[in-house]
């Protein structure tokens, strides 16, 4: 079987996907770049300011997309509504300011049982916004989802760093307000137009700080922040096509799988063996997003029918 008739094959099974399915592949394939981002860029800050960081990471995005834009033309980038553009770009870098102040300051463990609390914010901003149904079925993966994230972190939480910890926790409302404007933006905008556009949004935003905390870098840090932009990139676009795949909130369990992603790339990549609670709440993390995706899809089919 040839590459192409593979992908045909492949693609035409995917057409038979539920929505929700779909998105949540999106969904976890994103979570798979961006934690492999954070990991990175938590290295690059430690060195650096994380203002410079935060620039560098969204400005090199932007340069991987570059090749894009001159393939289809600036015409095909040009979006509806500029001014919702840089809205979105504007609270998305105020949740940056706020990640990348405490990136390098507080235990990575801390950060990313911090970061699940989005996908609750979510799911509020996508039923008072977007009138989404909260069926019980997406209420309980995500609980499930949460719960399975606390039996990882919860034993290597320090508790040190209150101050951080709390800029850590204010980024997550944040984050959630970009992505529910960036769920609303689909309905007129296509998955690349608002890539690019929060690349450029956020670059410009992000400058004046960066030139006021200014340092230089080396040969391998440049490298860092430009396979940074790539891994942005790419886990921007997965994120934004589950968007225009499901509702948000059908998504949301997805996202707890970003520690099982943490623990495969530690054991694959450093020799870090997983505890026994990272396998048990692994175990039910993925469990509610497979359980949560064959009954989405059985609804669907019921309704087809």
């Amino acid at each position: 079987m040839t590459v192409l008739s593979l992908r045909a094959a492949l693609g035409q099974r995917a057409r038979r996907w539920s929505p929700t399915t779909r998105g949540l592949l999106w969904t976890s394939a994103a979570g798979l770049l961006f934690s492999m981002l954070n990991a990175l860029m938590r290295a690059l800050t430690l060195h650096l300011d994380p203002f410079q960081s935060q620039f560098l990471r969204y400005f090199f995005g932007l340069l991987v997309l570059l090749p894009l834009v001159w393939h289809q033309g600036l015409a095909a980038f040009r979006p509806r509504h500029v001014g919702d553009q840089f809205v979105r770009g504007a609270v998305h870098t105020l949740g940056l300011c706020l990640w990348f102040t405490a990136l390098p300051r507080i235990p990575l463990a801390d950060m990313t049982a911090i970061g699940f609390t989005g996908p609750i914010f979510i799911m509020i901003g996508a039923y008072l916004f977007f009138r989404e149904p909260m069926r019980w079925e997406r209420w309980l993966a995500t609980l499930a989802g949460f719960a399975g994230v606390l039996i990882v972190v919860g034993p290597r939480l320090s508790g040190q760093g209150g101050g951080y910890h709390l800029l850590m926790l204010l980024s997550a409302p944040v984050f959630a307000g970009s992505f529910l404007l960036t769920k609303a933006m689909t309905r007129y905008e296509n998955a690349s137009v608002i890539l690019v556009w929060q690349s450029i949004s956020v670059s410009l935003l992000s400058l004046p700080l960066a030139l006021w905390h200014w340092q230089w870098l080396t040969a391998w840090q440049w490298a860092g922040f430009a396979f940074c932009g790539l891994l942005g990139s790419a886990g921007h676009y997965c994120l934004t096509r589950s968007f225009q795949a499901a509702d948000i909130s059908a998504t949301q369990s997805a996202k707890f799988l970003d520690l099982v992603w943490s623990a495969l790339m530690g054991w694959l990549l450093f020799a870090d063996v997983p505890s026994q609670t990272t396998l048990l709440g692994g175990t039910l993390i993925s469990a509610a997003t497979l359980w949560l995706a064959r009954r989405e899809s059985r609804g669907a089919r019921a309704d087809e029918g």
